[in-house]
């Protein structure tokens, strides 16, 4: 089972998240099991301050490093893993991914640190943190929303978790491409008709044209990510074709 530790200043942002959809189903599952932790019980001081001014002035407060040293501490020292993954949600940090994703999704323990006001002491991120994740270019009021977020790329990997273990390896970016086009009943909707190919009944000829599909979606959407995959012989031969169709 995988232990997923929050360090946040406000836990009921979780509640809905962490009872709802997938994440709930893991956590029945025991997939997963969630610990979401005011650090503020671990401040050191009688009025539980977590935040002070910066030194040499300027705009803001910034988190001070005890009550998150205490807090991770804390979390280690009850926990089964002894070398967790502590992830710090920070703009400046390696921007998350797929591949990230299924990095994590073999863990056994991530401690995530969601901060809030104008940034963290520097010691925390020099000293105690592992990995620093960003969600992407563009500032949030805090890392709880981005920690949500990575949470619930890597919980869905786990195994049992999806139900159906394939369900994951064609989603757009686990193959390096966007996922193909999907079409569910009715075959004809409004005039709007559902491949031929796909009420075929031929799986040959369905997977030929899913394959053929995602690489028209990836060069027609993301065509920098074909720059960073190995396509097989075939595919290259199928996105001649559809270069030729571009034109």
């Amino acid at each position: 089972m995988m232990q997923i530790d929050i360090l946040t200043l406000f836990p009921e942002m979780f509640s809905g998240v962490f009872g709802q959809s997938i994440l709930h189903k893991a956590a029945e599952k025991q997939a997963v099991q969630y610990n979401v932790v005011n650090f503020r019980e671990y401040a050191d001081n009688k009025h539980s301050t977590v935040d002070d001014y910066p030194y040499g002035g300027g705009a803001g407060m910034v988190l001070m490093p005890q009550p998150i040293f205490d807090a991770v501490a804390s979390l280690k020292e009850n926990a089964k893993s002894k070398s967790p993954r502590v992830i710090l949600l920070c703009p400046q940090g390696k921007r998350h991914d797929q591949k990230l994703a299924e990095e994590l999704a073999k863990e056994d323990h991530l401690i995530f640190i969601c901060g809030h006001y104008e940034g963290y002491d520097e010691r925390i991120r020099q000293h105690l943190v592992t990995d620093e994740i960003s969600i992407g270019d563009y500032v949030l009021t805090g890392g709880e929303l981005g920690a949500m977020v990575v949470v619930d790329s890597v919980v869905r990997l786990l195994p049992e978790v999806l139900g159906n273990q394939e369900s994951h390896m064609k989603d757009s970016f686990s193959t390096g491409l966007l996922e193909h086009p999907h079409y569910t009943r009715p075959a004809e909707f409004r005039g709007m008709q559902v491949p031929d190919v796909l009420l075929s009944g031929n799986h040959k000829l369905i997977e030929e044209w899913r394959n053929k599909e995602a690489l028209k979606r990836t060069l027609e959407r993301r065509p920098d990510l074909l720059e960073k995959i190995e396509l097989t012989p075939e595919q290259e031969k199928w996105l001649k074709e559809i270069k030729k169709d571009f034109e």
